[in-house]
């Protein structure tokens, strides 16, 4: 599997995986991602999923080549990163969300943003996921986001949160 030509590769030799969400009937049909090679037909997610479940940056992938894409068919490896996803009101401006999102900054999470309402979330293996969750939840009852998960890597002990 040859990723030197690749039609989708960065200056940091990341290359896009697609992800196929068709049976999701979500919003999308796929979903591509950077991605680092990590052997043969293995690849370590580089980003964060706007609309894949299961799926957290750093987890190791299987893919097969398709019509000259790399179309992921499963998880070889997770990287012990979760995803989230908030979904602010049409109303939010950047200067409101820079604020409603610092409490989650103090955290040390990060984010990317698709649009001015989708934002996707990466909390590291480090971070303390129960805080991070709480945040969450009370920005939704705050009316501040709604909120989904789209992968919890990290490792649960204990009581676990009603949503989880």
């Amino acid at each position: 599997m040859d990723t030197g030509n690749h039609s989708s590769k960065s200056e940091e030799g990341l290359v896009k995986v697609i992800l196929d969400l068709s049976k999701d009937n979500g919003p999308v049909a796929t979903e591509s991602l950077w991605a680092e090679p990590a052997g043969n037909r293995l690849f370590r997610l580089r980003n964060v999923p706007f609309f894949a479940h299961g799926f957290s940056e750093r987890d190791v992938v299987r893919v097969e080549e398709s019509g000259g894409k790399f179309v992921v068919t499963g998880t070889e490896e997770r990287g012990g990163h979760s995803t989230y996803r908030i979904f602010l009101p049409t109303e939010t401006t950047e200067k409101k969300f820079a604020g409603d999102w610092e409490p989650l900054e103090k955290l040390g999470r990060t984010y990317e943003r698709a649009n001015r309402r989708l934002v996707a979330i990466d909390v590291p293996p480090r971070a303390d996921i129960y805080a991070v969750y709480a945040v969450l939840e009370d920005g939704e009852k705050d009316g501040l986001w709604e909120f989904e998960e789209g992968h919890c890597g990290h490792s649960l002990r204990g009581q676990t949160p009603a949503r989880f």
